[in-house]
Protein backbone atom coordinates (compact mmCIF):
# COMPACT_ATOMS: atom_id res chain seq x y z
CA UNK A 1 0.00 0.00 0.00
CA UNK A 2 1.44 3.11 -0.63
CA UNK A 3 0.01 6.60 1.78
CA UNK A 4 0.60 10.06 1.25
CA UNK A 5 -0.27 12.31 4.36
CA UNK A 6 -0.70 16.15 4.65
CA UNK A 7 0.07 17.46 8.39
CA UNK A 8 1.77 14.17 8.97
CA UNK A 9 4.67 15.08 11.15
CA UNK A 10 2.67 15.27 14.26
CA UNK A 11 -0.66 14.63 16.05
CA UNK A 12 -3.43 12.65 14.23
CA UNK A 13 -1.47 12.82 10.84
CA UNK A 14 1.59 11.28 12.27
CA UNK A 15 -0.74 8.24 14.25
CA UNK A 16 -1.86 7.91 10.41
CA UNK A 17 1.67 7.52 9.17
CA UNK A 18 2.75 4.89 12.17
CA UNK A 19 -0.30 3.18 11.59
CA UNK A 20 0.20 2.63 8.00
CA UNK A 21 3.90 2.09 8.32
CA UNK A 22 3.66 -0.62 11.13
CA UNK A 23 0.75 -2.65 8.55
CA UNK A 24 4.18 -2.35 6.04
CA UNK A 25 2.70 0.49 4.27
CA UNK A 26 5.26 2.87 1.89
CA UNK A 27 4.57 6.13 3.52
CA UNK A 28 4.79 9.47 2.48
CA UNK A 29 4.00 12.72 5.22
CA UNK A 30 4.39 16.55 3.79
CA UNK A 31 4.51 19.20 7.00
CA UNK A 32 4.73 23.00 7.22
CA UNK A 33 6.50 22.30 10.52
CA UNK A 34 10.70 21.76 9.68
CA UNK A 35 11.15 20.67 13.27
CA UNK A 36 8.39 18.43 13.35
CA UNK A 37 9.65 16.66 10.41
CA UNK A 38 13.18 16.57 11.15
CA UNK A 39 11.90 14.59 14.26
CA UNK A 40 9.46 12.35 12.32
CA UNK A 41 12.68 11.65 9.79
CA UNK A 42 14.96 10.48 12.84
CA UNK A 43 12.02 7.98 14.30
CA UNK A 44 10.86 6.97 10.75
CA UNK A 45 14.04 6.79 8.44
CA UNK A 46 12.01 4.07 5.89
CA UNK A 47 9.51 7.35 5.42
CA UNK A 48 9.46 9.86 2.76
CA UNK A 49 9.00 13.42 4.53
CA UNK A 50 8.71 16.06 2.24
CA UNK A 51 8.55 19.80 3.60
CA UNK A 52 4.77 21.57 2.44
CA UNK A 53 2.50 24.26 2.71
CA UNK A 54 -1.25 22.58 1.76
CA UNK A 55 -1.92 25.95 0.91
CA UNK A 56 1.03 26.72 -1.46
CA UNK A 57 -0.45 25.20 -4.96
CA UNK A 58 3.05 24.16 -6.28
CA UNK A 59 4.73 22.97 -3.47
CA UNK A 60 1.71 20.61 -2.63
CA UNK A 61 1.45 19.62 -6.54
CA UNK A 62 4.85 18.77 -6.14
CA UNK A 63 4.75 16.95 -3.24
CA UNK A 64 2.29 14.70 -4.49
CA UNK A 65 3.99 13.74 -7.11
CA UNK A 66 7.31 13.23 -5.22
CA UNK A 67 5.41 10.67 -3.32
CA UNK A 68 3.72 9.08 -6.73
CA UNK A 69 7.32 9.15 -8.15
CA UNK A 70 8.96 7.57 -5.30
CA UNK A 71 6.46 4.58 -4.46
CA UNK A 72 4.71 4.29 -8.84
CA UNK A 73 2.04 4.84 -7.76
CA UNK A 74 -0.62 6.03 -4.80
CA UNK A 75 -3.32 3.98 -3.21
CA UNK A 76 -4.16 6.12 -0.10
CA UNK A 77 -3.95 9.85 0.80
CA UNK A 78 -4.83 11.48 3.69
CA UNK A 79 -6.07 15.31 3.31
CA UNK A 80 -5.17 15.88 6.98
CA UNK A 81 -3.96 19.61 7.16
CA UNK A 82 -5.87 21.67 9.58
CA UNK A 83 -5.69 24.48 11.67
CA UNK A 84 -8.27 25.59 14.63
CA UNK A 85 -8.54 29.71 13.56
CA UNK A 86 -9.71 32.29 15.44
CA UNK A 87 -12.51 31.76 18.73
CA UNK A 88 -14.83 34.44 19.45
CA UNK A 89 -18.59 35.64 17.91
CA UNK A 90 -18.52 35.80 14.36
CA UNK A 91 -18.46 39.83 14.34
CA UNK A 92 -15.30 40.11 16.31
CA UNK A 93 -13.31 38.02 13.98
CA UNK A 94 -10.64 39.70 11.42
CA UNK A 95 -11.28 38.65 7.78
CA UNK A 96 -7.48 37.39 7.46
CA UNK A 97 -8.14 35.24 9.77
CA UNK A 98 -10.99 33.49 8.43
CA UNK A 99 -9.71 33.32 5.24
CA UNK A 100 -6.61 31.88 6.49
CA UNK A 101 -8.64 29.40 8.24
CA UNK A 102 -11.08 28.57 5.28
CA UNK A 103 -7.73 28.38 3.12
CA UNK A 104 -5.97 25.73 5.60
CA UNK A 105 -9.07 23.17 6.02
CA UNK A 106 -10.75 23.41 3.16
CA UNK A 107 -8.52 24.82 0.57
CA UNK A 108 -5.64 22.88 1.14
CA UNK A 109 -8.00 19.70 1.05
CA UNK A 110 -9.18 21.11 -2.26
CA UNK A 111 -5.38 21.03 -3.46
CA UNK A 112 -4.71 17.58 -2.28
CA UNK A 113 -7.19 16.31 -3.61
CA UNK A 114 -6.71 17.62 -6.86
CA UNK A 115 -3.53 16.65 -7.60
CA UNK A 116 -3.75 13.23 -5.67
CA UNK A 117 -6.75 12.04 -8.03
CA UNK A 118 -4.51 11.49 -11.30
CA UNK A 119 -2.67 9.37 -9.23
CA UNK A 120 -5.22 7.38 -7.17
CA UNK A 121 -7.06 6.10 -10.11
CA UNK A 122 -4.53 4.27 -11.07
CA UNK A 123 -4.47 2.51 -7.58
CA UNK A 124 -4.96 -0.54 -5.56
CA UNK A 125 -8.90 -0.18 -3.90
CA UNK A 126 -7.60 3.82 -3.75
CA UNK A 127 -8.99 6.22 -1.50
CA UNK A 128 -9.25 9.69 -0.38
CA UNK A 129 -9.69 9.96 2.98
CA UNK A 130 -10.22 14.02 4.59
CA UNK A 131 -10.22 14.77 8.19
CA UNK A 132 -12.85 16.55 9.15
CA UNK A 133 -14.41 17.09 12.93
CA UNK A 134 -17.22 17.04 14.78
CA UNK A 135 -17.52 20.40 14.25
CA UNK A 136 -18.65 20.11 10.86
CA UNK A 137 -21.63 18.03 12.59
CA UNK A 138 -22.97 20.57 14.82
CA UNK A 139 -23.41 24.50 15.24
CA UNK A 140 -20.22 25.38 16.93
CA UNK A 141 -20.72 28.99 18.76
CA UNK A 142 -17.17 30.85 18.78
CA UNK A 143 -15.60 29.24 16.05
CA UNK A 144 -17.49 30.07 12.92
CA UNK A 145 -14.29 29.84 10.55
CA UNK A 146 -13.53 26.41 11.50
CA UNK A 147 -17.02 25.38 11.78
CA UNK A 148 -17.77 26.56 8.54
CA UNK A 149 -14.80 24.59 6.77
CA UNK A 150 -15.77 21.42 8.26
CA UNK A 151 -18.78 21.50 6.89
CA UNK A 152 -18.30 22.61 3.74
CA UNK A 153 -15.93 19.23 3.74
CA UNK A 154 -18.57 17.31 3.92
CA UNK A 155 -19.71 18.33 0.60
CA UNK A 156 -17.11 18.25 -1.09
CA UNK A 157 -16.40 14.44 0.52
CA UNK A 158 -19.94 13.37 -1.17
CA UNK A 159 -19.48 15.12 -4.17
CA UNK A 160 -16.11 13.70 -4.85
CA UNK A 161 -17.96 10.29 -4.05
CA UNK A 162 -20.29 10.85 -6.97
CA UNK A 163 -17.52 12.13 -9.53
CA UNK A 164 -14.93 9.50 -8.65
CA UNK A 165 -16.91 6.61 -8.12
CA UNK A 166 -16.94 5.74 -11.67
CA UNK A 167 -13.32 5.27 -11.31
CA UNK A 168 -13.09 3.21 -8.26
CA UNK A 169 -12.17 5.47 -5.86
CA UNK A 170 -13.75 5.87 -2.32
CA UNK A 171 -13.85 9.02 -0.78
CA UNK A 172 -15.11 9.21 2.70
CA UNK A 173 -14.46 11.97 5.89
CA UNK A 174 -13.48 11.05 9.33
CA UNK A 175 -14.95 13.30 12.48
CA UNK A 176 -12.67 13.41 14.93
CA UNK A 177 -14.64 15.05 18.17
CA UNK A 178 -12.29 16.48 20.94
CA UNK A 179 -8.60 14.51 20.48
CA UNK A 180 -5.89 14.55 23.13
CA UNK A 181 -2.81 16.40 22.51
CA UNK A 182 -1.12 19.73 22.17
CA UNK A 183 -3.61 20.98 19.45
CA UNK A 184 -6.80 20.52 21.65
CA UNK A 185 -4.63 22.06 24.73
CA UNK A 186 -4.64 25.02 22.40
CA UNK A 187 -7.86 25.43 21.52
CA UNK A 188 -8.95 25.31 24.74
CA UNK A 189 -6.43 27.81 25.86
CA UNK A 190 -7.92 30.28 23.05
CA UNK A 191 -11.65 29.32 23.49
CA UNK A 192 -10.95 30.39 27.14
CA UNK A 193 -9.83 33.44 26.51
CA UNK A 194 -12.43 34.24 23.95
CA UNK A 195 -14.86 33.60 26.50
CA UNK A 196 -13.47 34.41 29.84
CA UNK A 197 -13.46 31.41 31.59
CA UNK A 198 -10.96 28.93 32.90
CA UNK A 199 -9.20 26.69 30.52
CA UNK A 200 -9.84 23.60 33.27
CA UNK A 201 -13.75 24.98 32.93
CA UNK A 202 -13.84 24.42 29.36
CA UNK A 203 -12.23 21.21 29.28
CA UNK A 204 -14.77 19.69 31.85
CA UNK A 205 -17.72 21.27 29.60
CA UNK A 206 -16.26 19.29 26.37
CA UNK A 207 -16.05 16.20 28.25
CA UNK A 208 -19.75 16.19 29.29
CA UNK A 209 -20.55 17.30 26.14
CA UNK A 210 -19.25 13.52 24.87
CA UNK A 211 -21.73 10.45 25.84
CA UNK A 212 -18.66 8.41 26.77
CA UNK A 213 -17.61 10.82 28.89
CA UNK A 214 -13.57 10.80 27.26
CA UNK A 215 -12.09 11.91 24.65
CA UNK A 216 -10.28 10.14 21.89
CA UNK A 217 -7.25 9.73 20.59
CA UNK A 218 -5.28 10.26 17.40
CA UNK A 219 -5.13 6.50 17.76
CA UNK A 220 -8.41 5.80 17.77
CA UNK A 221 -8.62 7.86 14.48
CA UNK A 222 -5.75 6.15 12.58
CA UNK A 223 -7.73 2.86 13.43
CA UNK A 224 -10.76 4.55 11.21
CA UNK A 225 -8.17 5.15 8.75
CA UNK A 226 -7.10 1.94 8.53
CA UNK A 227 -9.93 0.10 8.39
CA UNK A 228 -11.51 2.50 5.66
CA UNK A 229 -8.02 2.02 3.86
CA UNK A 230 -8.49 -1.99 4.01
CA UNK A 231 -10.62 -4.25 1.69
CA UNK A 232 -13.51 -4.79 4.08
CA UNK A 233 -14.50 -1.01 3.29
CA UNK A 234 -14.35 -1.45 -0.14
CA UNK A 235 -18.25 -0.41 -0.76
CA UNK A 236 -17.94 2.43 1.69
CA UNK A 237 -17.94 6.01 0.00
CA UNK A 238 -19.41 9.35 0.35
CA UNK A 239 -19.37 8.98 4.05
CA UNK A 240 -18.59 11.19 7.35
CA UNK A 241 -17.30 8.68 10.23
CA UNK A 242 -17.26 10.60 13.40
CA UNK A 243 -15.09 8.49 15.92
CA UNK A 244 -15.76 10.98 18.95
CA UNK A 245 -17.32 8.26 21.39
CA UNK A 246 -20.67 10.80 20.71
CA UNK A 247 -20.50 14.01 20.73
CA UNK A 248 -23.64 15.76 22.38
CA UNK A 249 -22.90 19.47 22.49
CA UNK A 250 -19.93 21.24 21.43
CA UNK A 251 -18.41 23.77 24.13
CA UNK A 252 -19.07 26.81 24.92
Amino acid sequence: MRVFITAGAAGIGRAYARAFLNMGAQVAVTDIDREALIAFRAEYPKALAIEANVTDEPAIAGAVNQAAEAFRGLDVVCANAGTGGPAGPLETLDVAEWRACIDVNLTGAFLTAKYAIPHLRAGENPLLLFTSSSAGLFGYPGRGPYNAAKWALTGMTKTLAMELGQDGIRVNAIAPGAVEGDRMERVLAAEATAHNRPVEEMRQQYVKGVSMRAWVTAEDIAATALFLASPAARRISGQVIPVDGHTETLAP
